[in-house]
């Protein structure tokens, strides 16, 4: 196995604090929202590509799958998500959006994107243009991530 460099290490290191420090400040935009968690947004989110089992919900948010599960329950009592049968696997279950979930998702992330466009807009030009320079790598590093 290849030993990875110490400049590597260290914009590993500074790349997941700012990352770190990046999910805080998103989420601390939802204080006082009484209509979804941090969490449970995340969850309705990767639902929008056609949904998911459980399983995945759960690996997909670093959490067990009870407790994906207890999640999925209350959203679907709100009439956020449903249950429906795997296509693939009359055994399985996979969770999709109601229409009600994509409302909701939509609106929170609104009001997100306008907190955060605010901030931009007052960024100078140079650092909104590094900004929209690094988002395609960042994207990269996701994707690659993604696989591991």
């Amino acid at each position: 196995m290849k030993q990875e460099s110490d400049e590597a290490l260290e914009l590993a290191r500074t790349f997941r604090e700012a990352l770190r420090q990046a999910v805080y400040v998103t989420r601390r935009l939802d204080v006082g929202e009484a209509e979804l968690t941090g969490t449970q947004l995340s969850l309705l989110t990767q639902l929008g590509d056609g949904g998911a089992r459980v399983t995945e919900i759960a690996r997909n948010l670093g959490i067990r799958t009870p407790t994906a599960t207890e999640q999925i329950t209350r959203l679907e009592g709100r009439g956020y998500v449903r249950r429906e049968s795997d296509p693939e696997d009359s055994r399985a279950v996979v969770v999709r959006l109601t229409q009600e979930g994509w409302d909701a998702v939509e609106r929170l992330n609104l009001r997100r994107n306008r907190a955060i466009a605010a901030v931009i807009e007052r960024l100078d030009a140079p650092d909104r243009a590094a900004l929209k320079a690094a988002i395609p790598v960042l994207t990269s590093i996701y994707d690659r991530l993604r696989d591991v």
